[in-house]
């Protein structure tokens, strides 16, 4: 089955990202056609990135990165839940992105932001750097400005354009992960393979 990760990017005491990753949870819950696990990037405790060598080379020799790249790169696909910081991605998500290379590459991604605008500028980076990571972005958005869906600008409560629009979200990332599967070393030469001889 396909196998899709919730990120949550932001590491700020007080966030409002893991109310938002909890819904999305929720909600993935409730589906039968995927499985869904969080990755908390606050979980791994990432310094800045500290390896001497470039992530393409694959070889990692610091405890945290080779926890976090064991974590990522189990899934298929990818749903970053990211704030807008400053018209941007939060550091620590750009951190943990840039910490690794191959665990991204030919998967899936979609994005759920929030912020004043929706976070919709966040997710406008979010796309650059997904698409150097040979990841595949889904056109289809959860941008939840916090006027409307945070009531007195804190407290969560998506609305039914929210709900609607993360299922179209759903959909799409589900469906984009099953297909970017045979374009992966593991499918085409590896695991797979094997396990049909």
């Amino acid at each position: 089955m396909i196998r899709i990760a919730i990120v949550l990017g932001s590491t700020r005491p007080g966030r409002l990202g893991k109310a938002v990753a909890d819904w999305v949870s929720s909600r993935a819950s409730e589906r039968g056609d995927a499985t869904f696990g969080v990755l908390d990037v606050a979980d791994f405790r990432l310094p800045l990135l500290d390896e001497p060598l470039p992530p393409s080379f694959g070889r990692y020799s610091r405890p945290y990165t080779k926890a976090w790249s064991e974590a990522v790169d189990g899934f298929d696909g990818y749903i970053f839940v990211t704030g807008e910081y400053n018209h941007s991605i939060p550091g620590a998500l750009k951190n943990a992105l840039d910490y690794l290379y191959k665990e991204w590459n030919n998967k899936a991604a979609g994005f759920v932001s929030y912020g004043s605008s929706g976070g919709i500028r966040a997710v406008e980076h979010l796309r650059g750097v997904a698409a150097e990571l040979q990841m595949a972005d889904v056109r289809a958005q959860v941008a939840l400005p916090l006027a409307t869906e945070f009531e007195n600008y804190r407290t969560f409560i998506p609305t039914a354009a929210a709900e609607s629009s993360l299922r179209t979200l759903f959909d799409q990332v589900i469906a984009w992960a099953g297909a970017m599967k045979v374009l992966r070393p593991d499918h085409v030469h590896g695991k797979e393979d094997a396990s049909a001889a």
